[in-house]
């Protein structure tokens, strides 16, 4: 009993069949084995069950639908036997013809005890159990019904067919697709390839969150995927271990360590081969970092001034410098950060906010009532909306406890927490809850303490970050890339030393990319942070001169100490909750003025930071428009189907392509 509760049941589902056929001794060629097929979370491990039930199935008694799905009838009905069970009948997605939910079969006749012992045997001989992760391939086979081939990785045979003469295969892959990525094989549009589980994106952020669970390397290297993500002491073994490889091996070229990191964590494979197109970019004098300063935070007062007397914010541009030098006091933030974020547009009139405001409640409490009006019985059926719930309520109980907004038993804060991100799954049911986002709603309901209003401004707030949190990982992919070929440029010595110690990849700053460095700064730093990038100034991505600020700043102790991998890892772990943020500001606007005033910046950093137009001279503040509403995320640096970037290193040059 101890062990069951160990178990969780993600996926079941009744009347899957296995044809043993008739080629082997003792097997009847009509016989079927009739199973039930699981999914099951067996201590963090995925499991696949596949368990015979207590008879064989005998086809000639088996009963299916007709096409009209109006009348169920009998393949072979054995005479003198009918069933009088009440069979209703389902639309199952896998072919265009309904199957019955139920299946009639009649016993096979035992002359002595010896044919139950015969039948246990084969029962059990039939059964399956295999992990997720030790899966290669599954095989979409459709004969009148779907029916799947599964094969392992260490083994070069298949394992029996599984056949859903009662639907539900689509139902298993989905289910399955939450903890693996499956890819249509390129030469068999049949075979599904698995890839390592995905289970940390899908589903779980928990480990990257958390950096008190310490000595995983086990879990590491039994399930990497699921726990490459955690905290940065738990990553370090396992992907030293594979960058460097045994004691026997040298290391690895660089071609390999990417085939290996796109094992580790899907999605994010640096790809390192050359390719025509490369734009070299030599050492560029980027000239003397300018000094700046930060100002106060920006009054009630001064932020009152600058409306009309019909509410209109006026001298927009101003307004957005002003912010991004200082920041905002805390009295404004509830009225600006609703600009900020896009949920008020920045011409709107005082009495058009209050009629967006009615709309949008009117929209949110319709999508509230959604979920709350989901009984017991029908969450039984969803579960993916079952398994969202379980995670939020998971989050909530240990998000930002020690802030007085969130601390104690029964807090009305963690109800509005809950409730708002429940709300989100409907409006996004796609994506739904990933762990983490509890960390960019948090501050916000914060500011807000409003429900409505804090929810439209997470809803802004996740257009910018949605790609961090979407299975492929595209968003966090790129600004990977981004960050590394920003930092060749400022300190091509550093990353060549970086690179050296195999962390050319940069994957220490995973977290603060993550979550907008939630993580890394006190909750008060982390709201003069935010509303600083929501201003879109100086530039595009600026969040990624904000991590190149923190290097510049450690890069003296990591060299002149000598960190490997390891160290740098651990290094870059501690230094949470002791960066100060108006230094970082200072230093990252620096390197923005500095890397602006180059005449000849190279075409894929202009793009990065959006100076690809002609801005050279020009106070990067003269445009009224609002910032892009994706910033970190735009379409024409690096994502895919506008052009990929790719990297490669040397010592002497940084190289940088765009192919297409």
């Amino acid at each position: 009993m101890a062990a069951d509760s160990l178990v969780k049941v993600i996926f079941e589902h009744e009347g899957v069949f296995i044809h043993p056929g008739g080629d082997e001794d003792g097997i009847e060629q009509d016989l079927l084995i009739s199973g039930s097929l699981r999914i099951v979370d067996k201590d963090a491990e995925i499991i696949v069950e596949y368990r015979p039930l207590e008879e064989t199935v005998d086809p000639s008694n088996m009963l299916c639908a007709g096409k009209d799905s109006s009348s169920v009838v009998e393949w072979d009905q054995c005479s003198g036997a009918r069933s009088h069970q009440l069979l209703e009948t389902q639309h199952s997605y896998e072919t265009e013809w309904d199957m019955v939910n139920a299946v009639s079969f009649k016993k096979k006749a035992c002359t002595n005890g010896e044919g139950a012992l015969n039948h246990s045997h084969e029962r059990s001989r039939w059964a399956l159990t295999f992990s997720v992760g030790d899966l290669r391939s599954i095989t979409v086979k459709v004969e009148g019904w779907t029916f799947l081939v599964f094969r392992l990785k260490e083994s070069s045979a298949s394992l029996p067919a599984l056949h859903f003469h009662q639907g539900g295969s689509k139902e298993f892959l989905d289910s399955l697709r939450r903890f693996a990525l499956l890819s249509e094989a390129p030469d068999d549009e049949t075979c599904l390839l698995v890839s390592t589980p995905n289970k940390a994106l899908s589903q779980s952020f928990e480990n990257l969150l958390d950096d008190n669970n310490f000595g995983l390397v086990h879990k590491l290297r039994k399930d990497p995927y699921v726990t490459t993500l955690g905290g940065f002491s738990k990553v370090t073994n396992y992907i030293f271990d594979a960058f460097r490889g045994t004691e026997e091996q040298h290391q690895r070229p660089p071609e390999e360590v990417a085939d290996l990191l796109g094992e580790v964590i899907p999605g994010l494979e640096i790809n390192q081969q050359e390719e025509p197109g490369f734009e070299v970019i030599t050492r560029i004098d980027l000239g003397t970092r300018p000094q700046v300063t930060r100002r106060e935070p920006l009054s009630a007062e001064a932020w009152t001034k600058h409306q009309d007397p019909e509410g209109r914010m006026t001298n927009i541009p101003r307004l957005q410098q002003v912010i991004f030098k200082g920041g905002l006091c805390h009295a404004v933030r509830k009225e600006a950060w609703k600009f900020l974020l896009g949920y008020f547009p920045w011409a709107s009139t005082m009495e058009e906010r209050k009629a967006l405001q009615r709309a949008k409640t009117d929209e949110y409490f319709r999508m509230k009532l959604q979920w709350k009006s989901v009984s017991e019985e029908q969450e039984r059926r969803n579960s993916r909306l079952r398994d969202y719930r379980s995670l939020i309520e998971k989050d909530v109980n240990r998000t930002d406890r020690t802030n007085r907004f969130y601390e104690g038993i029964d807090n009305p804060g963690l109800v509005l927490l809950h409730d708002i991100l429940m709300t989100y799954c409907m409006y996004d049911f796609d994506l739904g809850y990933v762990q983490g986002m509890s960390d960019l709603l948090s501050p916000i309901l914060y500011v807000m303490e409003n429900e409505v209003d804090a929810f439209w401004c997470f809803v802004s707030f996740m257009d910018q970050m949605h790609q961090n949190f979407e299975e492929q990982m595209q968003g966090m992919k790129t600004q990977l890339i981004q960050l590394s070929t920003l930092l060749r440029l400022l300190d091509l010595a550093f990353w060549n030393y970086l690179e050296s110690q195999d962390s050319g990849y940069l994957y220490f700053c995973f977290r603060w990319l993550l979550i907008r460095f939630k993580r890394e700064l006190s909750f008060q730093d982390v709201l003069r942070l935010w509303e600083v990038m929501w201003t879109g100034l100086p530039c595009q991505n600026f969040h990624l001169l904000v991590c190149c600020a923190i290097l510049d700043s450690e890069k003296q102790k990591i060299m002149e100490e000598n960190y490997g991998f390891n160290e740098i890892l651990k290094h870059i772990n501690e230094l949470s909750m002791k960066l100060d943020i108006e230094e970082i500001l200072q230093k990252a606007e620096g390197i923005s003025l500095q890397i602006q005033s180059c005449k000849d910046l190279p075409r894929s950093i202009s793009v990065i930071l959006g100076f690809d137009t002609d801005v050279s001279g020009s106070d990067p503040t003269d445009s009224g428009s609002p910032p892009a509403p994706r910033p970190a995320q735009r379409p024409d640096a690096c994502s895919n189907g506008h052009g990929h970037l790719r990297e490669t290193s040397s010592h002497n040059s940084c190289k940088v392509a765009f192919t297409s």
